[in-house]
């Protein structure tokens, strides 16, 4: 039995990958590590924007941030939650099939 606690936990963590953008910033990073300008190129997205999804991903652990230099590169904490991601996606893209 998972308790009250654990349970919350995940759908906070559900909650964090919700958004389109921050999905394709987590199958960007399955790729490999980016900084922000190289996440604002591949999704034609604004710095900004990027910046703010990135936000909740790192509080929600998702994601980590190493400065190297005057740039932060972006990795995942680790591929478990990718995994979450890319089953959702291919879940989907079954369905339209």
């Amino acid at each position: 039995m998972h308790t009250p606690r654990t349970l919350t936990a995940a759908g906070d963590l559900l909650r964090a990958l919700a958004a389109p953008v921050r999905i394709a910033i987590v199958l960007q990073l399955l790729e490999s590590d980016r900084c922000v300008h190289d996440l604002v190129d591949a999704l034609g997205v604004t710095q900004p924007l990027i910046s703010q999804h990135l936000r909740v991903l790192k509080s929600a652990g998702v994601v980590q941030g190493d400065r190297q230099g005057r740039e932060v590169v972006y990795s995942l904490v680790d591929d478990h939650l990718a995994h979450i991601v890319v089953d959702a996606v291919a879940h989907v893209e079954e369905g339209e099939r």
